[in-house]
Parts: C-alpha cells; sequence; structure tokens
C-alpha cells in the first residue's frame, strides 16, 4: 500500500442499537499531514478511528490508503500502514516486559536475532525509553506507558500515526515530553483529543466532527478562531487563545 494519501470517502457506520455513529464522512490526508480530528464526547471520533486500520468496517462508504480499499481481503496490510495507538495504553501493553511488547509485532512479521534486536532498540530510542526495556509495564508511569506505547507501533514502521487522546492523564511534565515527540515524528498523523492547546501545537489542520458529521475542515488556527462553530459543537477555543480569567488580558 502506498503511504500518499489517506482517503475516507462517504463513510457511514451504525452500531447494532441502531446508533449512526458517521454520516457521510469525507476527507482525505496526504503524506507528511499532521491532521486532528475534534469534537465533543459522542461526535464519533473514535469509531472514525477504528475504521482507519479496519478494526471497525463501514456500512456504506469506504477508506482507502494509497488509493486501495480497506477490506477483508487488505487488512492485514491496513495495519502494517497506518500504526494505531490507543486511548488507553494498557490495551496495548501486555507482555512481561516493555523489551517483548515493542517485539511482538515484528517478531509476527518474521524478524528475529540482531534484525529484531536492532528494530526494538530504534522504536525505544525514538521515544526516549531505552532505560525502560527490561521492566514489567505495569511498573511504569502513565507517560512512560503512552511512550511504550507509541514504540510497539513505530517498531511495525508504518506509514500513518493514528493516536486516540493520547495526552490523557498525563501530568505536564509528560504531557510536554510527548508534545515533543509528536513533533519531531515526521509520520502522517492524524490525532483525536480534547486537549486543544496539544492540537494547536501538533496539528497545522484540524477536521471537527459533530454527531457523526464533518463539520468544518481547515487549518487549526482558523478552526480555533470560528466561536459561532465551536460553540454550535459543544467545543471551546484552546486555553491559550483565551484570555486571562484574572486580569482580562
Amino acid at each position: 500500500m502506498s503511504h500518499h494519501i489517506l482517503e475516507i470517502d462517504h463513510l457511514r457506520h451504525v452500531y447494532p442499537d441502531g446508533t449512526e455513529a458517521l454520516r457521510d464522512v469525507s476527507f482525505s490526508v496526504s503524506h507528511g499531514e499532521s491532521v486532528a480530528v475534534i469534537g465533543a464526547n459522542g461526535a464519533g471520533k473514535s469509531t472514525l478511528l477504528a475504521h482507519l486500520n479496519g478494526h471497525l468496517l463501514p456500512h456504506s462508504g469506504e477508506v482507502r490508503i494509497g488509493h486501495i480499499p480497506v477490506d477483508r481481503s487488505t487488512l492485514l496490510e491496513a495495519r502494517r500502514t497506518v500504526g494505531m495507538v490507543f486511548h488507553d495504553p494498557d490495551d496495548q501493553l501486555f507482555m512481561p516486559t516493555v523489551y517483548e511488547d515493542v517485539a511482538f509485532g515484528p517478531m509476527n512479521l518474521g524478524l528475529a536475532g540482531g534484525e529484531l534486536k536492532n528494530c526494538v532498540a530504534e522504536a525505544l530510542r525514538r521515544v526516549d525509553a531505552e532505560h525502560l526495556a527490561a521492566k514489567a509495564p505495569y511498573h511504569l508511569s502513565a507517560g512512560e506507558k503512552r511512550r511504550v506505547a507509541i514504540a510497539t507501533v513505530l517498531s511495525m514502521s508504518p506509514d500513518i500515526l493514528v493516536m486516540d487522546e493520547p495526552t490523557n492523564g498525563l501530568d505536564p511534565y509528560a504531557r510536554r515530553q510527548l508534545i515533543g515527540l509528536l513533533k519531531d515524528f515526521h509520520h502522517s498523523k492524524i490525532i483525536t483529543s480534547h486537549d486543544l492547546d496539544m492540537v494547536l501545537e501538533v496539528c497545522q489542520r484540524t477536521v471537527v466532527l459533530s454527531a457523526g458529521v464533518v463539520r468544518a475542515d481547515g487549518p487549526t488556527l482558523e478552526i480555533f478562531r470560528d466561536e459561532a462553530l465551536l460553540r454550535e459543537c459543544r467545543l471551546e477555543k484552546p486555553l491559550s487563545m483565551q484570555g486571562c480569567p484574572v486580569c482580562g488580558a
């Protein structure tokens, strides 16, 4: 699969209880773009992400990676191309040690010996977590778990990095470390988050979802300046764009 473009074309998804989570969602992401998908709870963000590497398949419409549809016949390649970092890193870390967690994916692709060792070392180096290799995941802090979860994805050499609420639960220091990591990555990135200040720093483009519909798609700063749009979609400006609550400046 080519990594140069991801296309979402008239995507619709209905859950078994009849909830229409996505309605005619369309947009594309080019190579190297960093795109945020924002919206209130229930807007359809996580459902959308789950379609990008085939965890969910649409009722109508399609997702294409390099112009190839994501369907049951292309799931394996789609999941190698689109690396998903889950909302909760505990869902991604299940081996006795960090090293084994990061090695799990490449081993299943057939890597072994020195090639596997180098792959794991490089993935851990990129997230500044080499010193955690021998640790048990359940002994890590929230920020360390998040970095290791990213390493498990990077070890698979994806072309597109997809992250669901990456700063959720992080203290300010760990959050700042993660933002630095994301800004240094040159992957195409698709990120959902309620942390709109992080979105402002990391993502040049933002897609706004509301009730399963794309309400806006454009430069992040322009989106955050549209107060009427934000209000209608139950959002607010990033704190850095709001006036000081003490002095009013």
